[in-house]
């Protein structure tokens, strides 16, 4: 009886059987085979798998598990603006070329619905879980006809005082065309008829959630949310007065965001841009969801007017549409349902020093972890103090996402109002950001700023900021790389690293490559310690590990750890392939997109892949090799992607002190070995199996463990102080 060969190994490289006397060789293994790589979408479909299952998870706080739900729908919304938006126009545009995984755009397509209609199925059993739940804490989402008549009147008043002027209806009929359909909008569908005349007719009043009107209207001192869609459905005679109402649907729109011009043929970046985002706002519908009791002919009417396959593209759910407008809820003030609560510290090195630059000149290096310290006592407050530090002559940044009330926006301004030369290079294109990148640009602009918009055809991705000094010795260069955003907002939410130092070889590696930023010029440039990309970096990781695999042997054994957000470019997934059949052991932390399979025999027996997924979101990207003992340890804004490899301008720095070396290790080593709550292990088939804790042994996940590690460092450094006052604090490993 035959057997089928190995997978990845052809036929005719198994060979056939051969006398007992020969030693058969082993076979070849195609590493190009689709069957070793798994789909980039399916694959961060599944990463949204996990983050609901922390919802699912009676371990979490009630308040915590609404917000994972309301995260999930969230991401959902974002995969179809941007995932299943590409993988329609590659069908419209008849491409059938498949992916390193075999598949082709519409196979995908295919498969990603039914993964999503399968998620969503988890999501209203979830939901109807935690209603449940909420009535038994006193908190209640309730429909407006199951309130009291005193309630009602109060919510009706309201509504009539605060909303019901910005509401507008819309016919829809032969004498009215079909009405514009906002991104994400809720939408009620109503049918009415005059009074004694069978003659049914159709109307669309968008709900108008915004700034400033919220999703639920709340009563009871805020205990009880009322949908606003619900006090607009029973209050439409206020918009159709003496007309009868027959029917009330809910439905809702997903449109396209992947919509984008060439940079080359643009005279003006900025107009390019502000075009796009209003081609965005009118781009095709990839999504329909309805109730799940709409009439067919309503909703076939809908998906017919969308443009959409009503069998595939539209959607029936039951209950509440949109449930990314949970946050609402989850942020109720009740901390018996919310984690422990989570003040970020002071960094033990910089917690009342006098002059920040003082003390990165004499630490040489001061690593920091976000948010576990404070991003206001350490990055804000490096570009605070340049700005008003009379000795200081420049400050330049890279800016990808920032937030509304950013203050490094304002210490920006200041810097330049104080005679300061100040430079930085706005990503235009950072997806859904690009209106605020705008707003910013605009107001840098006006305060005297040099604005630039990066390198045409590149995005900028990179998160640094660089400041020359004039100190005692002359000019010195001081900076912050890191790989995060510089978003106050999403550094108490994202795990994120970063150094302050005045290397003086960085420093000029970072006037090299400010240079190439600020005018796109693309000489040989001399960089000696950072690996940027596009021109280095992929490069140089996939040299590391061909020399991992050169110098693997018994007596040193090879290892490769990288932490990242996502596994997807092909090449650096089959260099890896290459370094586990050579015997190196490769440790991957990938937060979600994996291409990579572990434990396949023959091509990845020494890979374990490992994702974390707990109170905050994992950001970070580590590089690690051994290099026969010669250790290096690499951070940056650069995960292993194929866009950010080579279409990004991204910059990754080398770790060289020993104290945040260290603290390196003990991070690798906690979430690839001690997370027994948060650890997800990827099987050989692409599934995630959670760890569970051992009976007596660390409950915790290494978020948990993080937190009580940062506490630690501080009362040790606090107690150091005390004992020596004049004394530099170290800081100690968790």
């Amino acid at each position: 009886m035959s057997s089928s060969p190995p997978i990845g190994v052809s036929a005719e490289a198994a060979g056939s059987a051969l006398p007992a006397t020969r030693v058969e060789a082993p076979p070849v293994i195609d590493l190009d085979a689709p069957e070793l790589y798994l789909n980039r979408e399916l694959t961060w479909l599944a990463f949204n798998r996990r983050v609901l299952h922390e919802g699912q998870d009676s371990r979490n706080p009630l308040l915590e598990r609404i917000k994972f739900l309301a995260i999930v729908s969230s991401n959902l919304d974002e995969f179809f603006m941007k995932r299943i938006g590409g993988l329609k126009q590659q069908i419209g545009a008849g491409v059938r070329t498949p992916t390193v995984d075999g598949r082709t755009p519409l196979q995908q397509l295919i498969a990603c619905y039914a993964e999503v209609r399968e998620l969503n199925e988890q999501m209203r059993s979830l939901a109807l879980e935690l209603h449940a739940l909420l009535i038994e804490q006193g908190i209640r989402v309730r429909s407006y006809g199951k309130l009291g008549d005193e309630q009602q009147a109060e919510l009706r008043d309201f509504y009539i005082r605060n909303i019901f002027p910005l509401v507008t209806p819309q016919a829809m009929d032969p004498a009215h065309p079909f009405p514009f359909i906002s991104n994400l909008s809720l939408n009620l569908l109503v049918s009415v008829r005059y009074p004694n005349d069978d003659q049914v007719m159709l109307a669309r009043v968008k709900v108008p959630v915004g700034p400033g009107i919220p999703r639920f209207l709340t009563l009871d001192a805020g205990s009880t949310f009322v949908p606003l869609e619900d006090v607009m459905a029973n209050n439409l005679d206020l918009l159709f007065p003496g007309m009868e109402i027959v029917a009330v649907e809910y439905f809702r729109v997903t449109r396209n965001a992947v919509v984008e011009r060439s940079e080359e043929q643009a005279d003006d970046l900025l107009v390019l841009i502000e075009s796009e985002l209003r081609e965005r706002k009118f781009a095709s519908i990839v999504r329909l969801e309805v109730v799940k009791d709409m009439d067919p002919v309503h909703r076939g009417m809908l998906a017919a007017e969308l443009g959409l396959d009503e069998a595939n593209d539209v959607f029936e759910v039951s209950g509440m549409l949109g449930l990314r407008d949970l946050f609402q809820v989850a942020v109720v003030d009740r901390s018996d349902l919310h984690d422990p609560p989570h003040a970020p510290l002071d960094h033990p090195k910089l917690a009342g020093a006098p002059n920040i630059f003082h003390t990165i000149r004499d630490a040489g290096t001061i690593f920091l972890q976000h948010p576990y310290e404070s991003f206001a006592t350490t990055v804000e407050r490096f570009v605070r103090e340049a700005a008003r530090d009379p000795k200081v002559l420049a400050i330049k940044m890279t800016l990808y996402r920032t937030s509304s009330d950013s203050k490094i926006i304002e210490y920006l301004v200041e810097a330049a109002r104080n005679g300061k030369q100040v430079a930085v290079v706005v990503e235009l294109k950072a997806r859904f950001d690009e209106a605020a990148n705008i707003r910013w640009a605009t107001r840098l602009e006006e305060a005297g700023i040099h604005v630039n918009y990066g390198v045409v055809g590149l995005k900028t991705h990179s998160k640094v900021i660089f400041v020359v000094r004039r100190d005692y010795s002359g000019l010195r260069r001081y900076a912050h790389i890191g790989t995060g955003n510089y978003h106050p907002g999403t550094a108490r939410l994202y795990t994120d690293l970063g150094i302050l130092t005045s290397d003086p070889v960085i420093g000029e590696d970072l006037t090299e490559l400010f240079n190439y930023l600020t005018t796109g010029f693309t000489p040989k440039r001399n960089y000696r310690k950072l690996l940027p990309a596009p021109k280095l970096l992929k490069p140089a990781l996939l040299d590391k590990i061909e020399r991992e695999i050169r110098q693997h042997s018994a007596k040193t054994p090879g290892l490769i750890q990288f932490k990242m957000n996502a596994l997807e470019d092909v090449d650096i997934t089959r260099a890896l392939y290459r370094a586990s059949q050579a015997g190196v052991q490769v440790d991957l932390i990938v937060r979600d997109t994996c291409r990579l399979r572990p434990g396949l025999p023959g091509v990845s027996e020494t890979v374990r892949v490992v994702s974390i997924v707990g109170r905050f979101l994992e950001h970070s990207r580590v590089f690690y090799f051994r290099n026969g003992g010669s250790e290096e340890y690499f951070i940056g804004s650069a995960d292993c992607m194929k866009r950010n490899l080579e279409s990004r301008v991204e910059v990754v720095t080398p770790v060289e002190s020993a104290d945040a070396r260290q603290e390196l290790r003990n991070l690798l080593d906690l979430q690839l070995l001690r997370d027994r709550r948060s650890a997800w292990d990827m099987q050989s088939d692409g599934s995630y199996v959670q760890r569970q804790p051992e009976e007596g042994g660390e409950q915790r996940g290494s978020h948990e463990q993080l937190i009580e590690a940062a506490e630690r460092r501080q009362r040790e450094a606090t107690r150091l102080k005390k004992r020596r006052p004049r004394a530099v604090a170290r800081r100690g490993a968790y």
